[in-house]
């Protein structure tokens, strides 16, 4: 059974519409960092760009009420070899847990991927459940959702927006390049497969772990498994 206590939260890709969000459950005991990869699981983030998350609880004013401005109270990123973004006040995402955050609602995280495309993810603390009558083979896992994710290096938001209306269109120049570039004639920017996303939070976390804490290169299983090469079921 799972000795933790179990976050329920909500998550949103920040700035695209129609909104891509899921709704997800994770233990107590995890990590920061462990949940940086659970999001980026849940948005097809590849491990393949820089990786931060913020913490964030609303402002509240001289006379104590919760403003709708947030600010933020810690930002933790994966350590580099030369120690880096902790000398720059960051703060270490592998040795701190969701538990010692103290969150409580209406706090939430920001996952921030790719620096350059500016990729963020909204965690919205929803719940706090006890977690003793679910076993920890369970989680994390996800219990809806809507939305594919994002596509790696197509410029951010408004990159992802064009590639949607492209192969919402199937015309023109831009369809032409897009498919070229991915492979492929189609691509579904609505498309979300919760079996199989939460087959993937079993496998991928781990994966994006060894890729991020241990810098060691993916196996060809690990790449097969990012990729989708696999048979379903």
């Amino acid at each position: 059974m799972a000795a933790q206590p179990v976050y329920q939260f909500y998550a949103e890709l920040k700035d695209f519409k129609p909104k891509i969000w899921r709704r997800f459950q994770v233990a107590g005991d995890i990590t920061v960092a462990r949940l940086g990869y659970i999001v980026m699981t849940m948005y097809e983030m590849t491990a393949s760009h820089l990786l931060a998350i913020e913490h964030e609880r609303p402002f509240l004013t001289p006379s104590g009420r919760q403003s709708k401005r947030m600010e933020r109270i810690g930002r933790y990123y994966i350590p580099d070899e030369d120690g880096e973004w902790l000398d720059m006040g960051g703060k270490d995402a592998t040795k701190t847990k969701l538990s010692q955050l103290n969150l409580d609602l209406p706090t939430h995280l920001n996952v921030w991927y790719d620096f350059g495309d500016d990729w963020r993810v909204t965690v919205k603390l929803e719940e706090i459940k006890d977690g003793s009558d679910m076993s920890e083979k369970e989680l994390p896992r996800v219990l809806e959702g809507k939305g594919f994710g994002i596509v790696e290096d197509c410029g951010g938001v408004w990159g992802l927006e064009e590639l949607a209306e492209a192969f919402k269109e199937k015309a023109g120049s831009s369809y032409e390049q897009f498919r070229d570039w991915l492979g492929t004639d189609d691509f579904d920017i609505k498309a979300f497969d919760m079996d199989d996303m939460n087959f993937r939070l079993k496998k991928l976390p781990s994966i994006y772990a060894k890729i991020y804490e241990h810098k060691a290169y993916p196996t060809k299983k690990d790449i097969d498994l990012i990729e989708r090469n696999y048979k379903k079921g």
